[in-house]
Order: structure tokens, then C-alpha cells, then sequence
């Protein structure tokens, strides 16, 4: 018998016409006469899932990305029919559904279009490996601009790229160069002044196209799985990033200490080498908090072991770091060496946690110890018993945090840097290949280094580290920007990254200062620094091949910008940690895009180097050599020049003047900002005052600070300290209400308040509606003023 086998090539297959639908509490169902579905569930107003499956029933419904400690709910939902389409509404938009192609619309409650199909959802059938290459079109309008994507190394507004999202271990990698460490399959859509976020939770490879190919059309699309996205609707920036943030999860909060300069190379060893850098540190004031041993710390690079001629006795020298203020952060990678006598390998061996190939082997590769054999970090088990692994490091060796790289996962020698695509994961009872579990193999490592952690070091919080991650990792752990290079233009790659991640739920991350690969001028590395002292996570961290890159390694002005600037963070920590604890509970990035900031001036939309700093200082680096100023947007509203306190109004490009110690910055008029004493590490002082930097203003402006123990729990039981500051300036008067709450008492009884630019000689002072006598002579001379922390108002009144 002769039959012709041969497959037709099918192309892209659509829906047919809707034959059918139903409704379920939050899901509506739709079926095509060629057995597509589409499951619409509406999670909140705002919030609206679309899931697409072509085989007539949904595979189970798995996602890592996903907090599902979090619930959801509408206020309003109605789904209603007429001739043509379908309409599902909600308090927020409308989405219309035609019957015809299953092609979808979405408005806003007054009929103006936020998002619409171009062909809508479409495939193609996968022959090599089987199911389907997913894909979606999107008509875009004119003057749309795109934001978001994670880490990529190209503009801030996307508007014109293609971008690919699989996680790769890209050294040295170049401005525009795809895809990088992260997958983040999230962006933000900007026109006619709303915005609304697309995240497509598909951890195959997947693309993005933003106008690139076709003028008015973006896409997305998966080389496997699902058609599984969230629309987001705003209408502000604010209302996505913080949408999106809460879908994928938050992190708790760090210790404060992880919030310090860190210092790292590959590598400090002997221990000598490392205890002269702690040295050094102190020597030169020049504050840090961590020291991180990378690899060479290891017996062979055996992950768990350390190497007893480098390191004899690794719990002493831990403590006497310790004592001197310095926290002890290690590397740790997903290759395990094949050595029948490292009992880390036997035991995996034993309980079978390798991955394997589809044949049955393990899979083998090749990493910094040699032949490896890799954990299936999507495996529960394996999770658990990695994180088991932790304890003699954190728990008897005193470690206080653990940095995995090589996670994405990284193989060296093969055309194609990672695992083999045939490579099996168990994927949490879900079993599938390579292609589905590469993007989050780095993220459940890191997820299972986190719990290790935090088991072992409680009462106090875990500090991890990692550098790949896919959405949701920030629930986890921290991250930087990978392999970059001592050039120029990576300093303006790290800005924008760091920017990118921060409004892409990712807010915990830095780039290596100075750049990994090669070795920077000391002019590039005092700009760097000026730059990643503004960053989340702030650590200098080189490849020792290119020579030394600690601040002393450059010259005695080199040395003095950066503990000028280091100890500008110093006193900025309560800042920041306000700034971390709004990103823990309430969404908001850590740093903000101009864009973010104010959407509605068509000046911010590609900007790319000025962003703001928490809610009220606008940072902009320098970021070419030689240079003593710069043209840089200043934002609508007043502003205050830090190093000058003269006042700017904003709403225009500026050019400012700058010195070598110093790069632009401004303080938002009206804002209070809270400063520490210099410390050289945190917690070395004990201090009765905190300083207020008070920026007058006419007319009113709220500021924060959050304080609790700087580290372990207590602040889940309330013990934490929130002060809500309200300045309300007037022609010839100002005015601070402050309210408390919290049960955490600081241990400070006093605040120094520095009045900045008030337009009137004082002539009274209240508080609590009691007259005080105050120096005139320190008040106009010094500026500053002490008072009781316990007031609630605080009354100015000018001649």
C-alpha cells in the first residue's frame, strides 16, 4: 500500500468564527468552529487575563511567575451580546470580542480605544518539536511609545526594536546586543496620555516587536505553549508598574546592611588579600558593608566546600570581618562537579536530582570545575534539599549572603551556551523539555537558594543575589546587570537597565561599578560610582584579569569622589529604605524614568538618562568624559539644585554646570529629607538626632520615612516606625505637620532640621502651638534648627 505522508505546511492558522460561549463567575469561555478557545478572566477592572489554547481543552494551568498569595477581585462585571460581538465590562474598560475572527478590542469607559487586535491571536504548528509557535499582532497608533522588557541594553522607549527574551550568558556584552540574562516578557504601552501593560507569561523563547517590521503593528510571539497574556489597564505608568509588580510578587524587606557599598572581585584570596582590602576600607573611610568571595573561595570550585589553604579556618576569619562591620557574601553556582568523593554530588546522585537528557543520561556540561552535572531546580524536592545545603555556610560559618551566577543556565564550550533543548525538568509535576524550563531555571535556583537562606540565618532576613531571573524572581532575590565593560557607553547602559528593571517589578538590582570586563579610567570609575550610589544595589565588581578596581586603585581624587559619594548614600540610607519599604507595599519602583514620572509631558518620552530617585531627588549622571556640565530635562515643577540650593523651575531642558565631585542632582521643592550620620558600616553608630532636610515651598508637599530594626521581623508586628510629613509654605510661613505610626521607638530623641530656602527671615517659631526661643544668629548663619522628635506641628512665621 502507498499512502503520500508527506505533512503540509499549514502556515499560520486563525480562529473561525465563535460558535459558542459561556460564563463562569470571573471567566468567560469562547469557542470557534476549529476548537479554539479563549478564557477571558477578569482578575480586577484593571486587570484582565486572556488565555488561548487550539486543542479544544486548556493543558493545566501552571505559572512561576505568578504571587499566589495574592487575591484578586472586580467590582463590576457584566458580559453582554449583540450582533457582532461579544462585550465583557467592567468598572474600568470594555473589551469587545467579534464573532467573527475572535479578534478583540478594548476601550475605556468613554469609547476611546486603548488596545485593539491588528490579526489578533494566530499560529503556526511546530513540526520539529511539536505543538505550536504562538503569535499576537496588535494595531498601534501613531506616536506610540513602548517601555519596559527587563534589562535590555538598548533605548528607554522601544518604539522601532525586536527584542528576544532567552536567558543567555552574554560577557562583555554591547549596546542593542539580544537577548541577555533576563526574561521579563512585560511592557508598558504609552498613547494619547494612558498607558496599559501586556504580560505575556510564556517562559518559551520568546520575541517582541514593536513597530520594527510593520510601521503600526506590534507583536509578540513564542517558539512554544500558550498564548497566555494580562492586559493592564492605567490610565498612569503608576497604575501598571504597580499592577504588574503585585501580580508578579514583592520582596520583603532586605536587611539595611544589603543596602550599603558592597565590594566583590574575581577574587579575593588568600584570606590575607581579602582581610588587607577590609583594611584598607576602614583606613581610608571609605564606608562599605559586604566583601563577596567569588569562586576561588571553593576546593576545585566544588560548590558547599571552601579551600583550606586560601581559607584554613573559614568561621573565624567570618567573625573577625564581622567585628570590623563587614558581611560575608559567597557565590555559589548551579554546576556539581562529578567527583564520586564530594559528598554534595553523591548525595544528588543518590536521590537522582540531576536533569536529565530525553534519553535517560544526565545531562553534562562543562563549567568552571570541570564536567558538571546540573540540579533540576524545578523539582520541589531538589529545591529543598538544595536549600538543606545552606546551613554549615549561614548557620555555623556565619555567611550572611549567597550570590548565584552562571544560573541562566551557562555551559561553556557549545555553540549555544546553555543545556541542550532536549534536557528534561520536572517543572513542579508539570514535565517538559528544556525549551519551556531554560528561562526560570535561574530563578528557581535562586528561589531555592532564598529559603536555604532564610532558614539559616533567622531571626535575621536573607540577602540573595542572582543574574538570571524571569518575571516574578523578585520575590526572591536581588540581581545585577551581568558581565558589562569598563566603557563609557556601558555607563549609559547601566543607567538605563537599572531604570528598566526598576519598572519592571525588578526593582532590587545595580550593575557591576566599574564595569566587570577590561578596566575603567579613574575618571570613568568616579562617574560610575557617582551613578550606581543611586542604584538599589550598589556594588563594584571586576574580572582581577584587567587589574585592580577598588577605589584606591586610582588616585587620591578618584578616592575622595568616592568616599564623597559612598557616604552620600550613608546618609541617605533612611531614604532609600522608605524608598524599599513603598516598593514592598505598595508597588512603586525605586527609581522612576521620566517617563513614569510625569506622562503627561511629551518631553519625558525619550528621555533617557535623568530619572528620579525615590519620590523627590532627580539624579542625571554624567556619562562622557571631560566633561564639567551638562543639558539635562529638568521635570515640571520646583526644584532644588542639591550642591547650590538654588531654585529651578522645571519643564525645560537646562544646561548645569558640574565639577568632578560632583553630577547633577535636585531636591523636589517641598520635600523632607531624611539623613543619617556617616557610618562605615550600618550599625557601627549609635546616633540621638536624625536630620531634615526641609525644601520650602508654596503650597503643599507630603513626605515619608520608614524606619524599623534594620533587620529581622519585628517589623511584621508592627514595630516599625512611619512618619508622614506635610509641608505647607505660604508667602511668609511655613508649615510641618507630622503624624506617627507604628510601635518601633527610634533610638533617637531629636531631629536637626535644615531649612532650605526659605524666601523670609524668621521672626517666630511654634510648636504645638507654644512659641519657642530659637538662635538667630545659628538659624541664618547655619540654617538649621534642633527640636523634639515628639512634635506634631511646626510652625514658621517670617517678618
Amino acid at each position: 500500500m502507498i499512502t503520500n505522508t508527506e505533512l503540509e505546511y499549514k502556515g499560520d492558522l486563525y480562529p473561525t468564527k465563535i460558535v459558542s460561549f459561556e460564563h463562569e463567575v470571573d471567566s468567560i469561555y469562547f469557542h470557534t468552529g476549529n476548537s479554539v478557545i479563549l478564557k477571558v478572566t477578569v482578575l480586577r477592572d484593571s486587570l484582565i487575563r486572556f488565555r488561548f489554547t487550539t486543542k479544544g481543552y486548556f493543558s493545566n494551568d501552571f505559572s512561576y511567575a505568578i504571587d499566589k498569595s495574592h487575591s484578586h477581585g472586580y467590582n463590576f462585571l457584566e458580559v453582554s451580546e449583540v450582533e457582532d460581538y461579544y462585550q465583557i465590562k467592567t468598572s474600568k474598560v470594555k473589551c469587545r470580542i467579534q464573532k467573527i475572527d475572535m479578534r478583540l478590542s478594548i476601550f475605556d469607559l468613554e469609547d476611546n480605544i486603548i488596545l485593539e487586535d491588528e490579526l489578533g491571536f494566530h499560529w503556526e504548528e511546530s513540526y520539529e518539536y511539536g505543538g505550536n509557535i504562538v503569535k499576537m499582532s496588535k494595531a498601534s497608533k501613531d506616536g506610540e511609545c513602548f517601555y519596559g522588557l527587563g534589562d535590555k541594553a538598548t533605548q528607554m522607549n522601544l518604539k522601532g526594536k525586536r527584542l528576544e527574551n532567552f536567558a543567555t550568558d552574554q560577557y562583555a556584552f554591547q549596546k542593542d546586543q539580544e537577548p541577555l540574562y533576563k526574561v521579563v516578557p512585560f511592557y508598558i504601552g504609552l498613547q494619547n496620555k494612558q498607558s496599559y501593560g501586556i504580560f505575556f507569561d510564556n517562559t518559551f523563547r520568546t520575541y517582541f516587536d514593536f513597530c520594527h517590521e510593520r510601521r503600526n503593528v506590534t507583536s509578540y510571539w513564542a517558539e512554544g505553549g500558550e498564548m497566555n497574556y494580562y492586559f493592564i489597564y492605567g490610565p498612569q505608568m503608576q497604575d501598571v508598574v504597580t499592577t504588574y509588580t503585585d501580580l508578579t510578587g514583592k520582596p520583603e524587606l532586605p536587611p539595611l546592611w544589603a543596602l550599603g557599598y558592597h565590594q566583590c572581585k574575581w577574587s579575593y584570596y588568600p584570606e590575607s588579600n581579602l582581610k588587607e582590602v577590609a583594611a584598607k576600607f576602614r583606613e581610608l573611610k571609605i564606608p562599605c558593608d559586604a566583601l563577596y568571595l567569588d569562586i576561588d573561595y571553593m576546593e576545585g570550585f566544588r560548590c558547599f566546600t571552601w579551600n583550606k589553604e586560601y581559607f584554613p579556618d573559614p568561621k573565624r576569619m567570618v567573625a573577625e570581618l564581622a567585628e570590623d562591620g563587614f558581611k560575608t557574601v559567597v557565590i555559589i553556582d548551579p554546576g556539581i562537579k562529578i567527583d564520586k568523593e564530594y559528598a554534595v554530588y553523591k548525595e544528588a546522585l543518590e536521590k537522582d536530582y540531576f536533569c536529565k537528557r530525553a534519553d535517560g543520561p544526565y545531562m553534562k556540561g562543562k563549567v568552571w570545575p570541570g564536567e558538571c552535572n546540573f540540579p533540576d531546580y524545578t523539582n520541589p524536592a531538589v529545591r529543598e534539599w538544595w536549600a538543606g545545603l545552606f546551613k554549615e555556610l549561614i548557620s555555623d560559618i556565619g555567611v550572611k549572603g549567597v550570590w548565584n551566577d552562571m544560573n541562566e543556565p551557562a555551559v561553556m564550550e557549545v555553540p549555544n551556551k546553555t543545556f541542550p533543548m532536549d534536557v528534561r525538568h520536572d517543572y513542579d509535576g508539570n514535565p517538559c523539555s528544556h525549551r519551556k524550563a531554560h528561562n526560570i531555571y535561574g530563578t528557581q535556583m535562586a528561589r531555592a537558594t532564598y529559603h536555604g537562606v532564610k532558614r539559616f540565618a533567622y531571626p535575621k532576613r536573607p540577602f540573595v543575589i542572582t543574574r538570571s531571573a524571569y518575571a516574578g524572581a523578585q520575590r526572591y532575590t536581588s540581581s545585577w546587570t551581568g558581565d558589562n565593560v569598563a566603557t563609557w557607553e556601558h555607563l549609559w547602559i547601566a543607567n538605563i537597565q537599572v531604570q528598566r528593571m526598576s519598572i519592571s517589578g525588578m526593582g532590587f538590582t545595580g550593575s557591576d561599578i566599574g564595569g566587570f570586563a577590561e578596566q575603567p579610567s579613574g575618571e570613568l570609575y568616579a562617574r560610575w560610582i557617582q551613578l550606581g550610589v543611586f542604584h538599589p544595589f550598589c556594588r563594584t565588581h571586576s574580572s582581577g584579569d584587567h587589574g585592580n578596581q577598588e577605589p584606591w586603585a586610582f588616585d587620591e581624587e578618584v578616592i575622595d569622589v568616592t568616599r564623597k559619594f559612598v557616604n552620600l548614600r550613608y546618609q541617605l540610607l533612611p531614604y532609600l529604605y522608605t524608598m524599599f519599604w513603598q516598593y514592598i507595599e505598595e508597588g512603586i519602583p525605586m527609581l522612576k524614568p521620566l517617563v513614569y514620572y510625569d506622562q503627561e509631558d511629551i518631553q519625558t518620552h525619550y528621555r533617557n538618562d535623568e530619572f528620579v530617585f525615590g519620590n523627590q531627588i532627580l539624579v542625571c549622571p554624567i556619562l562622557e568624559p571631560n566633561s564639567l556640565g551638562r543639558r539635562m530635562y529638568i521635570p515640571r515643577g520646583q526644584w532644588y539644585n542639591y550642591w547650590t540650593n538654588e531654585e529651578v523651575k522645571g519643564g525645560k531642558e537646562i544646561w548645569v554646570d558640574t565639577k568632578f565631585d560632583e553630577i547633577p542632582i535636585f531636591v523636589k521643592a517641598g520635600a523632607v529629607i531624611p539623613k543619617y550620620p556617616v557610618q562605615q558600616y550600618v550599625g557601627e553608630l549609635e546616633f540621638d538626632e536624625l536630620t531634615l532636610d526641609i525644601y520650602y515651598k508654596e503650597g503643599k508637599e507630603k513626605s515619608v520615612v520608614y524606619e524599623d530594626a534594620q533587620d529581622g521581623y519585628d517589623y511584621k508586628k508592627g514595630r516599625y516606625s512611619f512618619l508622614s510629613f506635610q509641608t505647607t509654605g505660604k508667602e511668609k510661613e511655613l508649615i510641618i505637620q507630622l503624624h506617627k505610626e507604628g510601635k518601633y521607638n527610634t533610638n533617637y530623641s531629636k531631629y536637626k532640621i535644615n531649612l532650605i530656602g526659605l524666601p523670609f527671615k524668621v521672626k517666630m517659631i511654634e510648636i504645638d502651638n507654644v512659641e519657642v526661643s530659637f538662635d538667630k544668629n545659628t538659624l541664618e548663619n547655619e540654617g538649621y534648627l534642633i527640636v523634639d522628635k515628639e512634635f506634631t506641628a511646626f510652625h514658621i512665621t517670617g517678618e
